[in-house]
């Protein structure tokens, strides 16, 4: 364990001393492309610095080579071509995420970037080989399988992570914390001989979780630099390659070692539930998309972390309620990995109970209601609901109730007239008679 500490420290350290470099760089040197101006979508008001990748990235590179020269991991770099293919696939869409920062890629670049680099990761063996489906049976996936999953896990955890990051320190702030807790499941598969010792898969991961938190105190808001798409893109890959090489690989009859029933769904549904927040975010948003007929590369704000502000939470406490549910589906999922037992269903759930309370009942939300309650009501009465809607039409006249006008009142009036006048001449005769 003291290894691993060791090794996400050095990606911890590096990345925190390199990304203030590289934003004097930005402000200073001003590269073409390296500041993004506010736009609709953005929440910061001042140009700032969006390719935080770059020190991800030497964070990153930094640790591996740590791992690598101090031979404390020499089984996992000995006779691997893994790590090669792990360290060449990263640099592949960091690259392609720098492009897309500075001069804006169109998606199928972005999209063929990133095949390009799940061909690398399949290239050097850095894949799945088999998962369990739940109420199914073990699935081994066949040669003519293993890079299609691999190209479509690459691209789910990519776009999953980019789309997240949307407020400051968010992203990096959910994969802190998916990453650490994946790195203790795939840690203790290992002490209970489940993964292999050669697996770089737990490496990958604690190496994500030290360039997130190396990289949060720049982040977190108010931000003075955003990791962009490049460090977006990176902790994409690192994500996949971690679950994949974990779970795609751990001995699926892990069920018979801990927690019966609850690892009936191990070990690839856990960076499901890990990753729970980032994955719920992108599916809803592809069904907003598709439901409305746009195309799945245009920007909304239609997020978790928009409606979250919409409720009326701050930037903060936006970003803080999605860390807390991160938090808490990873305590679902590490309870039975470090007590051998199955999950607290009841602790669980008051949890997330409170955090839904916390989040529609928290004061600012209220406050915010009754402020568009009260605006609605200064309104004329007229205004406040629209005509076209059901409940106005009871309001609206009928055609025989609206009442003539013009010529049509002109002639109703010659009617009249004319009436009068034949019941004058009928009368005439009695008279004189």
């Amino acid at each position: 364990m003291s290894d691993y500490v060791v090794v996400g420290l050095v990606a911890a350290v590096v990345t925190l001393v390199v990304t203030p470099i590289v934003g004097l760089i930005a402000r200073t040197v001003h590269p073409k492309g390296w500041m993004v101006a506010p736009n609709a979508r953005s929440v910061h008001t001042a140009p700032i610095p969006h390719v935080g990748g770059i020190a991800m990235l030497t964070g990153f590179l930094a640790a591996m080579l740590m791992a690598w020269v101090t031979g404390r991991f020499e089984v996992v770099f000995t006779d691997n071509t893994e790590p090669i293919g792990i360290v060449l696939a990263a640099i592949v869409v960091f690259v392609v995420g720098y492009l897309d920062d500075v001069r804006d890629l169109a998606p199928p670049a972005k999209v063929t970037g990133i095949v390009l680099a799940a061909i690398v990761l399949y290239w050097f063996g850095a894949t799945m080989f088999y998962f369990r489906v739940p109420f199914y049976d073990v699935i081994l996936l066949s040669g003519d399988w293993v890079p299609l999953v691999t190209v479509f896990w690459l691209l789910g955890m990519t776009q999953a992570i980019n789309l997240i990051d949307g407020l400051d320190g968010l992203a990096a702030g959910i994969v802190a914390i998916a990453a650490g807790s994946f790195f203790l499941y795939a840690f203790r598969l290992n002490e209970l001989d489940l993964l292999p010792d050669r697996n770089p898969g737990p490496l990958v991961a604690i190496i994500a979780a030290g360039v997130c938190v190396g990289f949060l105190p720049h982040n977190f808001n108010p931000a003075r630099i955003f990791m962009g798409d490049s460090g977006a893109f990176l902790l994409g890959l690192l994500m996949a390659v971690s679950t994949s090489l974990v779970g795609g690989r751990a001995d699926p009859n892990t069920q018979a070692f801990v927690g019966q029933t609850f690892f009936f769904f191990a070990p690839l549904a856990i960076p499901v539930l890990i990753l729970g927040v980032p994955i719920i975010d992108t599916v809803f948003a592809i069904i907003r998309r598709a439901s409305r007929r746009q195309a799945l590369d245009v920007a909304d704000k239609g997020h978790l972390h928009h409606r979250l502000m919409n409720l009326g939470h701050g930037h903060r406490r936006s970003v803080l309620i999605l860390w807390a549910w991160t938090l808490v589906l990873s305590g679902f999922v590490l309870y039975p990995v470090l007590s051998d037992q199955n999950p607290p269903y009841l602790p669980v759930g008051v949890a997330a109970l409170g955090l839904v309370l916390f989040t529609v009942l928290h004061p600012s939300v209220r406050r915010k209601r009754a402020e568009a309650v009260e605006a609605a009501l200064d309104r004329p009465a007229s205004e406040q609901v629209d005509p076209s809607r059901p409940e106005r039409a009871e309001e609206r006249p009928r055609p025989e109730e609206i009442e003539p006008t013009g010529d049509v009142t002109a002639e109703h009036e010659s009617a009249t007239t004319v009436v009068v006048d034949e019941t004058d001449v009928d009368d005439e005769p009695d008279a004189h008679a």
